[in-house]
């Protein structure tokens, strides 16, 4: 087991910084209590009514990536996302009554109060400056939880974790936060006029040089922002009523290469890496146009945060090449293409594989998937999901004569909108889930592993810890 985990993609705020609106004033992270649930250290594991929600209904309630269930699971470096939900949840089928409160607080679990706020939201760049604040609150303070005494550290890069870690060496009660963005609607102050290209630079400008700036961001999310496409991203009961089609699988704006280039200008404040997860295929494509061309002297990484692969060789040619795994993933744009895989392991990059079943398997995989009531077996059989994702890296990349083992990551995606893997459901699983993937990587390696290149040919301990936790530690060492 690696002596901790790090987690690329998670969101341990969304659920009580949304409940903090229940408060006032607004966006209070509770220091006094932290069984307040507008506390981000709030214990809140899934019951039994909520395992059988989840397991009908793909529908969380409880809370997955809090700071104690991360102390809990020996987490100790997370890159927390900032997220204020976009309007468009909202402007759906269910209309903005009370039956849409209560259908979407089900679904998200975030509050009525803070859903009425966001129905009706014009400002983002207020609520991700409030949300940011909302961490910056409990920054260092020590928090008695039923794990123990613990605090969060917010970092400003990963020197500023290297100091702390060598000063307390014996100090395993420290959860590093390194800030992160999904969406640059962030940018926008007012979402009902045309976006206005100086406002949202200045803001960007802003965020560059917060005291802990985020790593790096998304530049697309769910809805049309004015900066690039999206690809398709809802399903289920949240696809079936909101719109996505505004904006969806185009490329980049002028304004959105305006905001990359201004976001990669190490002069205008700390640089901020773009991650291409909810890019759409147009606008990853012409991403990678940009960093050939302005950026080709410069080894830019390729981020995916948490992401999947499809299993298809290129959006021009969306054929199969790893027969034995590709037809078991899904096979949408939403999903890396091999060629994009290959970018990401080219330029140093990282992509951390998230646990949402719903991206990481094909219905039809999904469905032969062997049931069991018993844990243990549901936890090996729902693992094979993921490792089918691992293979088909790996496979890839050895063909293309890369070394296999070294971008691949876990971006969890805890406390977004996800469905994730049965017997997993929270970020206190992790080491069972390393168990039975290492268990896959032993049978792997022991068989067919054997054709891989003699430099990818690792023990089923080392793969799993690369995965774990070697890898994203190596990256946030070089890139942050």
């Amino acid at each position: 087991m690696p002596q901790f985990f790090i987690d690329l993609h998670c969101h341990p705020q969304l659920k009580p910084y949304g409940k903090s609106f229940d408060l006032m004033p607004v966006g209070r992270n509770s220091a006094n209590n932290r069984n307040h649930k507008h506390s981000i250290w709030y214990y809140d594991p899934p019951t039994l009514a909520d395992k059988a929600i989840q397991g009908v209904g793909g529908i969380v309630k409880f809370r997955q990536s809090d700071f104690t269930t991360l102390a809990y699971a020996a987490v100790r470096v997370v890159c927390a996302s900032l997220y204020p939900v976009e309007r468009g949840f909202f402007n759906s089928e269910l209309g903005d009554g009370n039956l849409s409160d209560l259908a979407n607080d089900f679904i998200t679990s975030v509050g009525r109060r803070r859903i009425n706020y966001l129905q009706g939201i014009t400002n983002y760049y207020d609520d991700v400056c409030r949300e940011y604040e909302y961490y910056k609150q409990l920054d260092g303070a020590t928090i008695r939880t039923s794990a123990g005494d613990y605090k969060y550290i917010m970092a400003r890069n990963y020197a500023a974790i290297e100091q702390y870690t060598q000063q307390h060496p014996d100090d395993h009660s420290v959860i590093f936060v390194v800030m992160t963005i999904e969406g640059l609607h962030v940018l926008n102050t007012n979402i009902d006029a045309p976006p206005v290209a100086k406002t949202m630079i200045d803001n960007l400008t802003a965020i560059k040089n917060w005291d802990c700036p985020p790593f790096f961001v998304t530049v697309a999310h769910h809805f049309y922002n004015h900066l690039c496409g999206h690809a398709r991203s809802l399903t289920g009961i949240v696809g079936n009523t909101c719109n996505q089609q505004e904006g969806m699988n185009a490329s980049f704006t002028p304004l959105g290469e305006q905001v990359v280039r201004h976001a990669l200008d190490a002069a205008a404040g700390k640089r901020i890496y773009i991650d291409i997860k909810h890019m759409s295929a147009a606008a990853r494509a012409r991403y990678f146009e940009i960093l050939a061309t302005d950026y080709a002297a410069e080894k830019i990484p390729v981020i995916v945060s948490h992401g999947a692969a499809n299993g298809l060789r290129s959006a021009a040619e969306p054929v199969t090449d790893g027969k034995d795994t590709a037809y078991k993933l899904l096979a949408e744009d939403i999903n890396l293409y091999d060629n994009e895989l290959i970018m990401v392991a080219k330029t140093g990059g990282i992509f951390g594989f998230q646990l949402d079943e719903r991206r990481i398997a094909s219905p039809g995989t999904l469905k032969n998937t062997k049931h069991s009531a018993a844990m243990n077996k549901i936890r090996h059989y729902r693992a094979e999901l993921l490792w089918n994702q691992v293979q088909h890296m790996a496979e890839l990349l050895d063909r293309h004569d890369l070394f296999a083992w070294e971008c691949m990551a876990i971006g969890s995606d805890y406390d977004g909108i996800i469905n994730p893997l049965n017997g997993y459901l929270t970020a206190e699983t992790f080491e069972d889930l390393l168990q039975c993937l290492e268990r896959y990587a032993y049978n792997y390696m022991a068989g067919r592993g054997k054709a891989l290149r003699p430099y990818n040919q690792l023990s089923p301990a080392e793969i799993v810890n690369r995965i774990f936790y070697d890898n994203a530690n190596e990256f946030l060492k070089k890139w942050f």
